[in-house]
């Protein structure tokens, strides 16, 4: 409306100065001098007018208000418009600014931001300093992983941008003894947010935890036997009144044992924080997996084992295995009489391989998902007690796969089945090799 208005009233403005000019012209005898000198006032005028408002844009100085009619007059008043509206917007934008600084200055985790490309240092509050022992302005621009010196998983922890895996249980680089952790955010298309937090109470507490628990399952391994050697002494034929009894007795101390078993078990794994590397040949691996899977199932299952991938892996075989075998009697623990479990090896995008063991079980119900890999979960107790379960399989295999550099990805769907996949990085695929043996698909 405004602009309308403008082309209006300008139209009208140069008609009219162009009569009076051809006016004053016709009464001099000399139209068409008059009308050229009435072209160049315009265009100096025009010229002026055009210099001015360069001026100020250059000078970055706010065109005053405009009073007037005609383009030039309504083009400084956008201008001057635009410009009150922007001086608002950065006034604004400065204010959050300075609430963001001091909110990130005053947080009592240390707040980094890092440029993804290269991980190198773009700015760091107050309690980095303390934290990591940085200095302003001295740090920045450094690559974060060259604070974390002998800390060679931090480097790869960067490149891999696991954002859903925080890094725990480091020791921090200004002070040892103090240990921290990190979590990776997305901060914007080129940058990563760290933030990095004190756990050294944490962890210790976490250490009493395991000590515990260590101690309390190394010690009950001896009542445990006696109970075992007293209850074999009783024969069922010699007091058939107690033969129920003696029969759940050592079905529930065999379950106990187990139970201390994986207790034990899981607290190595927590204590250790690398694994032994030895080569290890899937073709075997797959072969013995199925005959597991046969020997709990007893025909009553249908098992298929599918090599896909041609390579092997580097870890530790027995720890591989535990996790492997882990996953597949759970499979056959969870799948009704007359269900299939499928365990498919395969290669994935990036060059990396999966292992994954699918059956058509019960399912699990979506909001269990997130916690299944949790020390005792259950998602049925009844059904885990039924199955001989101890709720720490799962939690023992994603410590396995954690200490592979590896993660447990899980797919369900209630009275579809279930699929739980250990998925590795291309680091720990390696050639098979001429006399790689391969395992028979069983269908």
């Amino acid at each position: 409306m405004l602009l309308r208005l403008a082309w209006r009233q300008s139209l009208i403005r140069l008609l009219l100065f162009y009569l009076f000019a051809l006016g004053i012209g016709l009464a001099l005898g000399e139209p068409w001098w008059a009308l050229g000198i009435a072209t160049v006032v315009l265009a100096a005028r025009a010229y002026w007018r055009l210099y001015r408002v360069l001026r100020f844009l250059d000078w970055r100085k706010q065109l005053q208000t405009v009073d007037g009619q005609g383009l030039w007059a309504a083009l400084e008043t956008l201008i001057h418009r635009r410009q009150t509206e922007n001086r608002r917007r950065s006034r604004r934008l400065v204010r959050l600014l300075r609430a963001y600084r001091q909110a990130a200055s005053a947080m009592p985790d240390a707040a980094l931001v890092i440029n993804r490309r290269d991980g190198r240092l773009v700015w760091f509050n107050k309690t980095a300093r303390h934290l990591l022992g940085l200095r302003y302005p001295q740090s920045l621009g450094e690559p974060l992983a060259d604070f974390f010196m002998g800390q060679p998983r931090v480097r790869d922890w960067l490149a891999s941008g696991q954002t859903d895996e925080p890094l725990t249980d480091l020791p921090s680089p200004a002070d040892p003894m103090v240990r921290i952790s990190l979590r990776l955010i997305p901060y914007s298309a080129r940058e990563w947010m760290v933030v990095v937090r004190d756990v050294t109470k944490l962890m210790r507490l976490e250490q009493v935890r395991r000590d515990f628990v260590a101690n309390v399952s190394h010690e009950l391994r001896t009542p445990l036997t006696v109970v075992h050697g007293y209850l074999d002494m009783i024969e069922p034929e010699e007091h058939p009144d107690l033969a129920v009894m003696v029969e759940e007795m050592r079905r529930q101390s065999q379950r106990m044992t187990q139970l201390v078993e994986d207790l034990l078990t899981l607290s190595r794994l927590e204590a250790q924080e690398h694994l032994p590397e030895e080569p290890l040949a899937m073709a075997p691996m797959l072969v013995t997996l199925r005959r597991e899977a046969e020997a709990l199932s007893q025909g009553r299952h249908e098992i298929r084992v599918v090599d896909e991938a041609g390579c092997d892996l580097t870890g530790s075989v027995k720890e591989l295995h535990s996790a492997f075998s882990n996953l597949v009697s759970n499979a056959i623990r969870y799948t009704p009489t007359g269900g299939r479990v499928t365990v498919r090896f395969e290669k994935v995008a990036g060059g990396g391989v999966r292992l994954a063991v699918q059956d058509t079980g019960y399912g699990i119900p979506e909001q269990h998902l997130p916690r299944i890999t949790e020390r005792f979960y259950r998602v049925s107790t009844s059904r885990s007690r039924e199955s001989g379960g101890t709720g720490l399989g799962l939690s023992i295999v994603k410590h396995v796969l954690s200490l592979h550099q590896a993660r447990l990805d899980v797919e369900s769907e209630v009275g579809r089945g279930s699929t739980f996949a250990c998925v590795f990085g291309p680091a720990r695929v390696r050639m098979r090799g001429p006399a790689g043996e391969h395992p028979e698909d069983v269908s």
